[in-house]
């Protein structure tokens, strides 16, 4: 093979991927659609409720209505009362685990660890834990988990308070099994169960994704959905 085919090569070899990335970031529009969940059900009609929505810019449009977290009102790990004013205006990514659990909760405090690595500087990316044991979850080992696993102070909270409060903010809010089996002499894995699924949320407090917390593939797609939102959100 001759120098000029092998300079030639060379060349298309970095320029190629260049245009392209150039042609792709400027050229075209993004078509990767965001899905929104849980659309409020009219039970007369059987259907999906339709309603006014009022847009970024101020101006409505009839759409489907959807379903939109509750308020709570919790303690975190520093033993502050919080309530959802901590993600008004943000997205986030909320999840429901306890400290002594010791099956699913390290891989999935582990993938949000991170997840919070790669969204460190974005201060409009958050991330709630709600303990599904908050009888044993008090601020002071809510605050040594939430040092295992590096959380950034005012980024990631971990969540207490009364157990009716948070179990029903998991089924009816978060839409997401959250049980007390009463397993008194077994392992506490045994006595709770509650669901391995990442919940991102809009600003708007409406669900934009479930995600298996387990699943590395699965949390790149979650990076990869904060990343479209983020974009969303850019352009409003």
């Amino acid at each position: 093979m001759s120098k000029k085919m092998k300079a030639g090569i060379l060349v298309a070899t970095l320029v190629v991927p260049a245009l392209l990335y150039l042609f792709l970031r400027f050229a075209t529009q993004n078509h990767y659609v965001l899905p929104r969940y849980l659309p409020l059900i009219d039970s007369m009609a059987g259907g999906a409720k339709i309603g006014t929505v009022k847009l970024a810019d101020g101006s409505e449009v009839t759409d489907t209505l959807y379903h939109r977290i509750p308020p709570f009102k919790l303690i975190d790990q520093n033993g502050d009362t919080v309530t959802q004013s901590i993600v008004a205006g943000k997205l986030y990514v909320a999840d429901f685990f306890f400290t002594r659990c010791g099956t699913i909760c390290p891989k999935i405090s582990s993938q949000l660890t991170r997840v919070q690595d790669i969204f460190r500087d974005k201060t409009t990316v958050k991330f709630l834990s709600f303990s599904v044991d908050p009888e044993h979850d008090n601020p002071a080992k809510l605050k040594e988990y939430a040092q295992r696993y590096d959380a950034i102070p005012n980024k990631w909270y971990f969540l207490t308070g009364k157990k009716a409060d948070i179990y029903n903010l998991a089924m009816t809010g978060f839409y997401l099994p959250a049980v007390d089996a009463g397993v008194k002499a077994g392992k506490p894995d045994e006595t709770f169960i509650h669901s391995e699924k990442l919940v991102l949320v809009d600003k708007d407090g409406i669900v934009r994704g479930f995600y298996d917390g387990t699943d590395k593939e699965d949390v790149d797609r979650l990076v990869l959905e904060i990343r479209v939102l983020l974009d969303i959100y850019s352009k409003e």
